[in-house]
């Protein structure tokens, strides 16, 4: 079963056999995260956890100068959620966990996600960033959550994400002194685990999706589960999930291909 591109008005949607791809398309706002953008999200998740396949993440892509752009436009993955909707919630809508829900479904999918990021990818945009299991940008990345200077805070993941991706020391940074950081920074702290060129992004992420791919789709999502299991679980967690994967029919075959390569 496919999703339906055409229920989508937010999101650019395109599903092959092993990923999904999924462009956030309201290029008019810098793609700023409306209510309409996460119901739609959410729709994708619902089909992701029922057919588990790799998500890539990605915003308006940059375009080459031309004659009409002798300059050259950036690409932008997310500004930030919608500040005209952000305006007028209240406390009740707070407590809804509007963004924080869908970031967490997100983070919780079956397979790993891949987010690309080029340009802004700021405040809501960031946290969703950071839900995402890979991270690859360009040099022209921007991240960071801006949220204290508007007099809310980050409260969709980056409390407490951010602290585990970076450490302490650079959360504080970004989420109390508002510090955005550059494509460069983002790798040299292992915010990104790559740069590209913007005209090579794509293809880089669905080079990182290849070699996902490539590995046995249980053992990557039993993996993806036990690597996000409270520490006191293990290794009790770890070898169960081993007994069922010694047990699957992938792992003898793949055992088997192995082992008749080396007699080559």
């Amino acid at each position: 079963m496919n999703l339906d591109s055409t229920n989508f008005t937010t999101l650019q949607v395109v599903e092959e056999q092993d990923r999904v791809r999924v462009r956030l398309h309201r290029p008019e706002v810098r793609n700023a995260i409306d209510q309409t953008m996460v119901d739609e999200l959410h729709a994708v998740c619902a089909h992701l956890e029922r057919f588990p396949k790799i998500l890539i993440l990605s915003g308006t892509p940059g375009r080459e100068p031309d004659e009409q752009n002798p300059k050259g436009a950036k690409g932008v993955f997310a500004s930030g959620a919608d500040i005209a909707q952000l305006r007028e919630r209240r406390r009740d809508d707070a407590l809804a966990g509007i963004n924080s829900g869908i970031f967490d479904r997100i983070a919780k999918l079956p397979m790993p996600v891949i987010a690309a990021l080029d340009g802004f990818a700021l405040g809501g945009g960031a946290e969703l960033a950071y839900a995402a299991d890979f991270r690859i940008g360009t040099e022209a990345l921007r991240m960071g959550n801006p949220e204290t200077g508007l007099g809310i805070m980050a409260a969709a993941g980056a409390t407490w994400r951010l602290k585990e991706l970076v450490g302490e020391p650079m959360a504080k940074q970004i989420l109390l002194a508002g510090k955005v950081l550059t494509g460069a920074e983002c790798l040299a702290v292992g915010l990104v685990s790559e740069l590209h060129a913007p005209a090579e992004l794509d293809a880089a992420a669905e080079a990182l999706a290849d070699r996902i791919a490539a590995q046995d789709p249980l053992a990557v999502r039993i993996t993806k589960s036990v690597f996000h299991t409270p520490r006191e679980a293990h290794p009790v967690i770890d070898t169960l999930a081993q007994g069922m994967l010694f047990e699957s029919p992938a792992k003898f075959d793949r055992m088997q291909a192995f082992l008749d390569r080396k007699k080559k």
